[in-house]
């Protein structure tokens, strides 16, 4: 028995082998070492990595910015809360501070209103009349009438006319105090007080009292 070649392209058996079909795929096995990447793929390689680092770093970046932005607006805030607390402290202060004004007449024993002089304690004093701590009048000395003086606060009229409303007795510390003719009696404030009183004499009364006649009267 001859041995007989078999002809290019045919099978042992005599049939021709099929050719590989276009589009099919080829695996690589576990031995097989891995392709090197062309130049170009390296490069775009080294782009993407480059492009996510400095995306990474923006994102980064703008947090930051954003969380400084925030602290900022906080401080902000807080600051306004704290500027606006002081002024209404301060607002409320002054308030409370500034004294009330008040407007003192002065009368005699009769409730009339007289001229300011005769409430002033420089010239009252002058004039020898004393200072009844009682009553709350200036007397003076019989052989000048033996007049008595006080002042009323709040109160109105001219002189020679009754005194309307008002009050005897001295305000607060916390008022000032002055006349129609702007002689100050008493300034006020807050934590201060000084009155035309004290060593001099008082300025204060018995609300609506009389204490004698007026200037022409006795004692």
């Amino acid at each position: 028995m001859t041995d007989v070649n078999d002809p290019e392209g045919q099978s042992p058996l005599g049939e021709p082998e099929e050719p590989p079909k276009r589009g099919s795929m080829r695996f690589q096995d576990e031995n097989t070492a891995p392709r090197e990447l062309s130049l170009a793929e390296q490069r775009a390689r080294r782009q993407a990595l480059i492009e996510e680092n400095e995306r990474e770093a923006a994102e980064s970046e703008a947090a930051e910015v954003a969380a400084r932005k925030a602290g900022t607006k906080r401080k902000i805030l807080i600051g306004s809360g704290v500027t606006i607390g002081l002024v209404g402290l301060i607002a409320t202060f002054y308030t409370v501070a500034k004294p009330n004004e008040v407007t003192a007449v002065c009368t005699d024993g009769s409730s009339t209103v007289v001229a300011d002089q005769d409430c002033d304690p420089a010239y009252l004093q002058s004039q020898g009349a004393t200072y009844n701590a009682g009553t709350g009048f200036w007397v003076m000395p019989l052989f000048l009438g033996g007049g008595q003086y006080r002042y009323n606060y709040g109160g109105s009229g001219n002189v020679g006319s009754r005194v309307s409303g008002g009050s005897f007795s001295a305000p607060s510390t916390h008022s000032n105090v002055s006349t129609k003719t702007g002689k100050s009696v008493q300034r006020g404030g807050f934590g201060i007080g000084k009155s035309s009183s004290g060593s001099s004499g008082g300025v204060s009364g018995k609300t609506g009292g009389t204490g004698g006649t007026g200037k022409s009267g006795g004692s």
